[in-house]
Parts: C-alpha cells; structure tokens; sequence
C-alpha cells in the first residue's frame, strides 16, 4: 500500500500567486487611500515617492486588483457557495472561537467565516471599482454630474473604511489558526490540519486519492 505523505496540497500555484498580488496591491492602495483620505497622514504616500504619485497609482492599483480578484473568483466560488448546514457553525462560534470547530461543524474547504469574507471583499471591490472610476480624475470623472461625484467619493471612502477592516479581520484570523498563512505560502497542509478545521474537504481529498491510487493498480 503506497505511504501517504503527511501532506495536501490546499492552494495551487496560481491562487497563491493571485493572492500574494492581491496583498501587494492592496497594501499600496490602502497607503495611498488613507493618505488622500486624512492629509495629515500624507508621509505614507512616501511608498510611491511623492503624494502626487501616490493619487496618480492609487486607482491603477485598485484596477489590478480587481482584474486579478475576477480570476480568484472564477477558481474559488464553487466552495463558498453557502450551505444550509452552515447555520450550525454560526450558532457554535463560540466553539468555533475556542478551537474546537471540528466538533461543531463538518467544514468543507472553506468555512462560513471564510464564506462570508469571500462575499464581502468581491462585492466590496466591486462598490470600489464602480465609485472609482467616476471619481477618477483626469478619464472619467468629466463624464459625470457634480453630484454623483460627491456621492460616489462619499461611498468609495466608507466601502474602503469597511474593507481594510474586512482585511485586517481575515490577517488576525490567518494568524490565530496556525498552519493556515504556510498553507498560502507553500500551497501544502499537514493532514491533521486539514482533519481538524476542514474534515469535510480532509475526507474528499483523501477519497480522491484513494480512487486514483486504484486507478493505478489496476493499470
């Protein structure tokens, strides 16, 4: 019988290299943005230089940020659709909370935590994208009447406000249960993290790759 390895692949090349560029990206918006947003906070423009450089990359970062979330999308949608026996893991956070999620919830590949980030960043950056190009001076914003403009910057700051908070939620979270940031950095979990805060995930991995080793038996 062929030795398992102590390890599963949980994020592909692609995805973490989608990741990572989101991180960078956002890091230099979320600079720019809160410098533009409270002036008194100008040096964090320093990043690009001089805040006149600053205002001009915020918006292209934030386009690239999109376009690579619409590829992170398509690859990551079909597991955070929301299950019905989600509820249960809500109605047990506070297990959730003290670690003991396996006991409450049979998660699968992302839980309802994760599920509800997922939801929140796409339609958050969706608000950002739309807002930004109306507000984006030299291209668009002549387009645009005074007033949608003034709103349109009104909803852009909040939805930013509430998206870096989003953000720093998702970074504690990744802290808090460990092996989840290797997990993105090599792609690979051990199986017992896996088992513990995905079991369901954990048991079709492994149902895969007990069909394929099968598969090669009868070759």
């Amino acid at each position: 019988m062929m030795k398992k390895s102590k390890m599963i692949k949980r994020n592909s090349f692609i995805d973490r290299a989608c990741h990572w560029t989101v991180v960078i990206c956002f890091f230099m918006v979320a600079l720019s943005g809160i410098a533009m947003f409270f002036p008194s906070l100008h040096w964090l423009t320093q990043t690009f230089g001089t805040p006149q450089m600053g205002r001009i990359l915020h918006p292209f970062f934030g386009v690239v940020i999109f376009f690579v979330l619409i590829v992170m999308f398509f690859r990551f949608v079909g597991h955070n659709i929301p299950k019905r026996n989600d509820i249960g893991w809500f109605l047990h956070i506070v297990e959730v909370l003290k670690g003991n999620e396996h006991k409450v919830a049979d998660v699968g590949k992302y839980n309802p935590g994760q599920k509800m980030m997922f939801w929140s960043i796409m339609s958050l950056t969706l608000v950002l994208l739309v807002t930004g190009v109306i507000i984006w001076r030299p291209y668009f914003a002549h387009f645009f009447p005074m007033w949608s403009i003034r709103l349109s910057l009104l909803v852009h700051a909040v939805a930013a406000i509430v998206l870096i908070h989003a953000i720093l939620i998702h970074m504690y979270m990744a802290f808090w249960v460990k092996g989840s940031i290797s997990g993105m950095i090599e792609g690979k979990v051990s199986r017992k993290w896996a088992r513990k805060h995905h079991p369901r995930w954990a048991r079709q991995v492994e149902a895969e790759e007990a069909k394929a080793e099968e598969a090669k038996k009868d070759e």
